[in-house]
Order: structure tokens, then sequence, then C-alpha cells
């Protein structure tokens, strides 16, 4: 169990919804005094656990939508600039851009949203490792470091044990925030995980 000045942050590096509440949540934190602890996980396996469909067997019509109007909606309501299509990229495998996030520890807050920005306003493909090594030395870390520990057994580890922990919490989605044991699931939401970290909600 987290303090209540704690916020646990279980997400993917390619989630569009994580992209779009990344700086409110450092704004929320800083505010608060909090610490934002990064829990990348696999998304596949999470949404598989909690009985998703895979985007493949949704309608067009709910992709549409997920993948259009509501992004462009939070992407104006935020300030933040956002493609107007589904990601070239989407569906590459996690393992490499979660570690990354994973392996830069306490620098974790600044990679993460480098990472999520150019997946969704570059276009960019966040699990080709020239990719994650550029963004990182752009924002002042060592990404030849980051990438060779992002593919070490420890930090690979992690990864899996995040991924484990976000199904035996029943997670569902990402972004999914927790302040002590209280789930909150969705970037919407962030204005109830600022509430609870100075005044729980009741049981």
């Amino acid at each position: 169990m987290t303090t209540p000045r704690t916020i646990e942050y279980f997400y993917s590096a390619h989630s569009a919804f994580a992209y779009l509440g990344a700086w409110e949540l450092a704004r929320i934190a800083k505010e608060a005094g909090a610490t934002v602890v990064h829990r990348p996980f696999d998304f596949s396996p999470v949404m598989a656990a909690a009985g998703s469909a895979s985007f493949r067997d949704r309608t067009k019509a709910h992709v549409d939508y997920f993948f259009g109007r509501e992004i462009a909606r939070w992407a104006e309501w935020r300030g933040l600039p956002v493609i107007r299509h589904r990601p070239i990229f989407h569906d590459n495998p996690l393992g490499l851009p979660n570690g990354m996030i994973i392996a830069a520890s306490s620098n974790a807050d600044v990679l993460s949203r480098a990472i999520l920005q150019a997946h969704w306003r570059d276009d960019a493909d966040i699990a080709d490792a020239d990719v994650l090594e550029r963004l990182a030395d752009n924002t002042g870390l060592d990404g030849a470091a980051l990438l060779d520990a992002a593919q070490s057994r420890e930090v690979q580890a992690q990864h899996q044990a995040n991924t484990d922990e976000a199904i035996a919490r029943n997670i569902f989605g990402s972004p999914t925030y927790f302040v002590g044991e209280d789930m909150f699931y969705g970037q919407d939401r962030l204005h109830m995980v600022e509430r609870a970290l100075t005044t729980p909600f009741a049981p």
C-alpha cells in the first residue's frame, strides 16, 4: 500500500490518454508535493485478462471515435498537439519503451512524456532503439546507457512484474492511477486523483 502522497501510475508507453494526461498529472503531483510512481505495463495481456476486445474486433465506428473525436477533443482541452490518425507503429512491442521508462527511475517523468509525445505528436516508432536513444538524449539523459538498462534482465523483470500486478489489481485500461488503494481509471479522472491526495473518498 502506498502513502496518501503517492500516485501509482499504471500505463503503457503508447497510450493516447496517458499522453493527454501526462502534463496534468505532473502539475497535480507538484502542487500536492506528491510522488508519482511509474508502473509501465504490457498492454495486450492486461486487456485480455480484463476481457476487453482487441481493437481488431471492434466496430469501425468505435475505433474511429476512440482514435478520432475523443482524442481530438481532449487534445484541444489540454492544449496538446496530436496526430489525427491511429499511429503507424501503434501495435509494435512495448517492452523496450516501457523498459526505458522503468530504467529512467527518478527521471521517468520527463522521459515518459517525451516518449508519449513522440508517438502521438510525431508518429514515431517508439519501439525503435535509435528513436528511443535520441529521445532520451534530447531530454538531457544518457540514451545509450538507458537503452542498455532497458534491455537488462532486471528491468524486463520489473516490466513483467508491473504487468502481473496490473492484472492482479484488475486494471482494465491505460492510464490507471492509484492513491492508496483507491483506483482511478482514465486521465479524465485526474481531478478526482487531485482531490484524493488531500481528501480521500469515503470507502
